[in-house]
């Protein structure tokens, strides 16, 4: 291997975002271009109206129209700095993780203009991560801040994101197929960049143009398990059944498709080629691995000792590749970031074992609420802490990842990446130095 262990690992994340860029995926699953107007269609029929949401959505909307022959228009809300020039869609910031007052306005300003279009009409919804807290359309009776108060319950309490989207769904005016629904009869196509395990479309974003099987019921048990203490107002539009969702079967989403067009699967391939051009093994164990993040660092801690010095089950040296959604029980008051939560607890576990260095990052550069990627684990970190008298199992237990990462120079900083496929794990393991 001619570069570092630490180049490649970054060659590697570098690979796996670019796999994942819309400008190199959105083209191929484009529908076919329709005329702007159809012969003897009303006036103003026959157009191609463009929405969507999410992290990865303005670089979507961007490629699209390099892509796109004939007229469109359209409004597309993304997170604040993620943000790029685009010429006939109108591009809007708003805040993520939680919802804020602008993302309450463009789902508004969404809903409105795909009201009153025919079946002559194609919406093209461009969804990527994000797009849940960027679209917040409160059902009536719950509002933004109550909305805001939910939010930041599910991210401190350990839920999965699916568990998390099934419940922002059932309280939802434009989540859960809503959206999809109010654009009947037009075609609506959505183009998806997944960010969720298992890559389901309910999950993406909560599913906006997606019929919804989960119910409010369902909702309801998620809160019950991680004990959420909802608003009265809350949990009585869940118990109400109000919340329900527009379900897959519903009529008014007979004209939808949705296009798959970039996937975690995609993104590890994508660092597994890398690691095979500089004489790496790479194994991709999987792109939908969720749980705790510090569990599974330690769990991924025990096969790379096990690869290293036993040689099971794969020799070294070898790449260990893996993606998905790890969650964080928030029990400290540290900055946070599930990638660096997992790599600190991997290099706990290793305990400076030598030959053995990690990359973890979010693909879309934001770890947690950190303007951070993820960070670099070598089999010297934790000797390198203890030196500047930072006690990492300390760092672990405040949930201080990017401090701990921070104060040693190992943060991975990307700035906004313009896509997001989820996190990126790989265990590099060269064997017993």
């Amino acid at each position: 291997m001619r570069s570092t262990p630490r180049d490649l690992l970054l060659k590697m994340f570098e690979a796996a975002v670019a796999a994942a860029q819309p400008e190199h995926c959105i083209a191929p699953h484009l529908p076919p271009h329709l005329p702007p107007h159809v012969p003897d269609a009303p006036p103003g029929r026959g157009r191609v109206l463009v929405i969507g949401a999410g992290k990865a959505s303005a670089a979507m909307a961007r490629a699209l129209e390099r892509h796109w022959p004939g007229p469109l228009s359209g409004l597309v809300v993304t997170r604040y700095g993620y943000a790029v020039p685009c010429e006939r869609i109108e591009i809007v910031e708003a805040a993520h993780p939680v919802p804020d007052a602008a993302g309450l306005a463009a789902a508004r300003r969404m809903m409105a203009l795909v009201r009153g279009l025919g079946p002559e009409d194609t919406v093209i919804c461009l969804v990527s991560g994000g797009g849940s807290a960027l679209l917040p359309l409160p059902i009536d009776g719950i509002t933004l801040e109550d909305k805001q108060v939910v939010n930041r319950a599910l991210l401190a309490s350990g839920a999965t994101i699916g568990e998390m989207n099934c419940v922002r769904r059932h309280l939802s005016s434009i989540k859960g197929g809503r959206l999809a629904a109010a654009c009947h009869p037009a075609r609506v196509v959505t183009l998806l960049i997944s960010d969720v395990p298992g890559d389901n479309p309910c999950d993406i974003a909560s599913g906006p143009t997606v019929g919804d099987p989960s119910t409010c019921a369902d909702a309801l048990a998620i809160v019950k398990r991680y004990g959420i203490d909802l608003p009265a107002n809350v949990r009585a539009v869940l118990e109400s059944g109000r919340g329900e969702s527009v379900k897959p079967d519903d009529p008014r989403l007979a004209r939808c498709e949705t296009r798959m067009i970039a996937t975690p699967q995609m993104a590890l391939e994508a660092a597994a080629a890398v690691a095979r051009a500089a004489g790496i093994t790479p194994h991709i164990l999987g792109d939908a691995i969720e749980g705790e993040a510090r569990d599974v660092g330690k769990v991924m801690a025990g096969i790379a000792r096990q690869v290293a010095r036993h040689g099971q089950p794969f020799a070294p040296p070898c790449v260990l590749l893996s993606g998905g959604e790890t969650t964080v029980t928030v029990c400290g008051g540290g900055r946070g970031g599930r990638n660096v939560e997992f790599l600190l607890a991997l290099g706990l576990a290793l305990e400076g074992r030598p030959g053995i260095h990690a990359l973890a990052g979010d693909t879309d550069g934001v770890d947690g609420q950190e303007e951070i990627a993820g960070a670099l684990l070598a089999p010297d970190t934790l000797a390198r802490a203890w030196a500047r008298g930072i006690r990492p199992a300390d760092a672990l237990h405040d949930n201080d990842g990017h401090g701990f990462f921070g104060a040693l120079g190992d943060a991975v900083v990307t700035g906004p990446t313009l896509t997001n496929v989820n996190d990126f794990r790989a265990v590099l393991v060269l064997g017993e130095d």
